[in-house]
């Protein structure tokens, strides 16, 4: 079950104290909740938080809902105090997103003033959630709260996915609890990959990329990588689900082992991407393979021939322009031949 994470808050806030709205039932047990806790609290969290059973079935892992724009939807929250003291718990909506990494985040709880100013931009489907007024719940020991809350779908509200959560915090630990939310009208599963590379080097040689939903539905996509090489085909990956629920509009930068990347090679790389619904999304990259420790003995190698015949050069150009050697010794001014010299008699 994926963890929600709320981002830290940068300013505190106190709802209003309302009177318990809830229906208190006497025993032990808890719904399956997604919850974030700080250390003080995790040894002994003392509460949990998760969908109210409906009827005889199995535990909910999260709410589904749906419904056409303007409908109001109803369900139920479960808040069970497994310890021996009572316990305030605050609930509130929030939307829920992907980090840059691929995770599941929600939205954390704004102050009045920000939430008035945050330039025009659309509420998400957590403001569309309401507890009325049961916003803060008194858990006696022992006991499981139920809470109902509805989402009203706006009659505007696009349809497809709407990812949503809701929130129960308490002195600074919260637990969230996933909801489904589709708004009916025509889907569309949509996505792309981007931005691929490479990094580093044979084992360690990873594969970074960027997916991007481009529809209105959340996907779960797999990947598969296929890589040819200058003598032919190289180990790549087959297609495997990816660890990430990729919600609507949300981009994410993953990155793939490849452990069988070549040591000396020059690559052609394809990543193709496919999630239920939507068509294949593929995407190339090149990379060159070198095992650059022998490359630098190589180099060193060549540099120092090269060194030792440019040395070579040197001295023998050096050797030229020194001229003819000779080991011939001068003459004496005294025994040297005339200038002018006369043979012959006189006439």
């Amino acid at each position: 079950m994926p963890v929600l994470r709320t981002p830290a808050h940068t300013a505190g806030r106190r709802p209003c104290t309302a009177l318990l709205a809830a229906v208190l039932l006497l025993g032990a047990g808890g719904g399956a909740a997604l919850t974030t806790a700080t250390a003080a609290h995790a040894e002994e969290p003392g509460w949990t938080a998760g969908p109210a059973a409906g009827g005889a079935g199995p535990a909910r892992p999260y709410f589904y809902l749906a419904g056409p724009p303007g409908t109001v939807l109803e369900d139920r929250l479960a808040l069970t105090n497994t310890s021996d003291r009572e316990h305030t718990v605050t609930l509130r909506g929030a939307d829920a997103y992907n980090t840059a990494d691929g995770a599941l985040a929600v939205s954390p709880a704004a102050p009045p003033a920000a939430a008035a100013g945050r330039g025009g931009a659309a509420p998400g489907a957590g403001s569309w959630i309401s507890f009325g007024p049961a916003g803060i719940v008194r858990i006696p020991p022992r006991t499981r709260a139920v809470v109902p809350f509805t989402v009203t779908l706006p009659p505007a509200s696009p349809p497809g996915d709407h990812p949503a959560a809701v929130i129960a915090s308490e002195d600074g630990r919260e637990a969230g609890v996933r909801i489904h939310l589709r708004v009916g009208g025509p889907t569309l599963a949509a996505l792309t990959v981007e931005d691929v590379s490479v990094r580093g080097e044979g084992a360690r040689a990873v594969v970074a990329y960027t997916l991007v939903n481009r529809g209105n539905v959340a996907l779960v996509p797999e990947l598969a990588l296929r890589a040819e090489g200058l003598f032919g085909e190289v180990p790549g990956r087959a297609a495997r689900p990816l660890p990430v629920e990729l919600l609507p509009g949300r981009r994410v930068s993953l990155t793939e082992p490849w452990p069988g990347a070549p040591v000396l090679d020059a690559v052609d790389l394809t990543l193709t991407v496919t999630a239920p619904g939507a068509a294949p999304a593929t995407a190339r990259a090149s990379a060159w393979f070198v095992p650059w420790g022998i490359a630098a003995r190589v180099g060193a190698g060549l540099l120092g021939l090269g060194g030792v015949g440019l040395a070579a050069l040197l001295l023998v150009r050096k050797r030229r322009r020194g001229g003819p050697a000779t080991d011939a010794e001068p003459v004496p001014a005294g025994e040297r031949a005339p200038d002018h010299e006369l043979t012959g008699a006189s006439r």
